[in-house]
């Protein structure tokens, strides 16, 4: 093995291939997949929220470019971290084959999360520029010394599932700057990719396409993959999934026939129904691929972004991932996660792809662009070509409304379409009502309070946190007024 430099800026380590697998310091297998890795056993993290220099990229190249079974660190490896730090990493992962073209890069840069989490004491989440990992202290202290170890078992892992793959390479890299560069090329190829699958729609198709690779984490998570919907993790297009259908037959992409449309606005199939069902043993009925409100479409937690509901105006909210501190209605991203992921369906909540949002069919069900009353002004910015010209300065930022008091505000100024929906609620409610009262029998009534959720301060008042909360009562009344008093 060739000498390390000694230049702590620019650690690189260079292996070749043990793809025997008893000679790792770790385990491997399926077992390990849905581990979890808390702070007190996290030797280090790589990625995550708090660390915006990350990626992971696979690119397909020429026989003659890729050198099989070689790893490389580019930069600190693990043993220069400190305890318990989060740091910068970029993945790169260069395949040749004689049956691999540029179409399958997507769908083998999915199965790196799905690779990595089956790495004992190695915890991967998300994808992209959204990459999160977790190394355990354990996984360390047992001989896991260095990503090369990850490296090695990637190769393994791509070699044994997928034999398209004949050559593979990974590089790793924790220099910053480095980093930096790399990350700039990853981001035009990821848009290249994007762009590819945007000239489609969903009615030139006679199949969507199925994914059920993070069945682990959610099992009911059934997601449904068409021309207009990129599934929620923002990794696997249409072209993608396809592509992933046709090189491995039982993998987890798979052709999902749409059957009759029962609602084209909505985006309801009877065929898409039937899959969901049998896929999530019957926990998910009916999806509806274009609305955050009638059987909103499941996610794993993944996603790349919230769609959220604001009862006060009535409107829709997008949050991302990166965003920190609290949105307009008061709770964080990672609160909002814990309602609208693990496979349920919970109304008012949608987790989905920030590439969605280009689509001609976004949220359509719910009015679409003209639903949309405030997000961050990262996703603003970045998303500026997508959002329809005459909506761009009439939606609201953490610049604009940190409160729904003010985003109502905000709205009023503006004229935004959605005050036509507040007229319409006013006039619902001004119509006569018979005064009546009924007592609702002594029961236990289930509660829509996510777990974890916060209910945040009023006026200096206190913080309510509800996890897990069950309300009971021994007796409701439910009571409507007259608006005329």
């Amino acid at each position: 093995m060739p000498e390390k430099k000694c230049d702590p800026s620019e650690l690189r380590a260079e292996t070749q291939p043990a793809l025997d697998q008893s000679k790792f310091p770790m385990d491997i297998g399926e077992m390990y997949e849905g581990e979890r890795i808390r702070k007190p056993d996290l030797y280090a993290e790589f990625g995550g929220v708090d660390i915006p220099e990350k990626f992971e990229l696979v690119l397909v190249r020429p026989m003659e470019e890729v050198q099989d079974g070689r790893v490389e660190v580019v930069g600190p490896d693990l043993p220069k971290l400190q305890i318990g730090g989060a740091y910068p990493l970029g993945i790169l992962i260069e395949v040749s084959g004689s049956k691999l073209d540029r179409d399958i890069e997507g769908v083998l840069e999915r199965r790196v999360h799905y690779f990595t989490n089956y790495i004992e004491g190695v915890m991967h989440v998300n994808q992209r520029t959204d990459v999160w990992i977790r190394i355990s202290k354990k996984s360390f202290e047992r001989g896991m010394k260095s990503l090369a170890w990850v490296g090695r078992a990637l190769i393994l892992l791509f070699k044994r599932s997928l034999p398209i793959v004949e050559k593979i390479q990974v590089t790793f890299f924790t220099d910053p700057a480095k980093i930096e560069e790399r990350l700039r090329e990853a981001v035009k190829v990821y848009n290249a990719r994007d762009e590819r699958a945007r000239g489609l729609t969903e009615e030139e198709v006679d199949a969507f396409y199925s994914c059920v690779l993070c069945q682990s984490f959610a099992p009911s998570h059934v997601c449904i993959i068409t021309p207009n919907r990129m599934g929620g993790c923002g990794s696997i297009s249409w072209f993608d999934a396809r592509a992933s259908s046709n090189v491995d037959p039982k993998g987890p992409n798979f052709p999902v026939m749409k059957g009759d449309c029962l609602d084209s606005v909505k985006g309801i199939y009877t065929g898409v129904n039937k899959v969901v069902q049998d896929r999530s043993l019957g926990a998910v009925q009916q999806i509806s691929l274009h609305s955050l409100f009638d059987h909103p479409h499941t996610s794993c937690g993944c996603f790349e972004s919230i769609a959220f509901y604001v009862p006060e105006v009535d409107g829709v909210a997008i949050v991302h991932r990166d965003f920190k501190g609290p949105t307009v209605n008061g709770l964080t991203f990672s609160t909002m996660a814990g309602h609208t992921s693990g496979g349920t369906q919970n109304e008012g909540f949608l987790g989905m792809a920030i590439e969605y949002m280009r689509s001609t069919k976004f949220i359509q069900a719910d009015g679409g662009w003209k639903r949309v009353v405030w997000m961050p002004q990262q996703i603003k910015d970045r998303l500026k070509e997508a959002i329809p010209t005459g909506m761009r300065d009439l939606i609201a930022t953490e610049n604009d409304a940190k409160t729904a008091g003010e985003l109502k505000e905000f709205l009023k100024s503006k004229n935004h379409p959605v005050i036509e929906r507040w007229a319409e609620l006013e006039k619902a409610e001004k119509e006569p009502v018979p005064e009546t009262g009924r007592e609702v029998p002594p029961e236990t009534l289930p509660a829509l309070i996510p777990a974890g959720l916060e209910i945040p301060a009023v006026g200096g008042g206190f913080k309510i946190i509800l996890k897990n909360a069950k309300i009971t009562a021994e007796r409701v009344i439910i009571k409507r007024e007259d608006s005329r008093k």
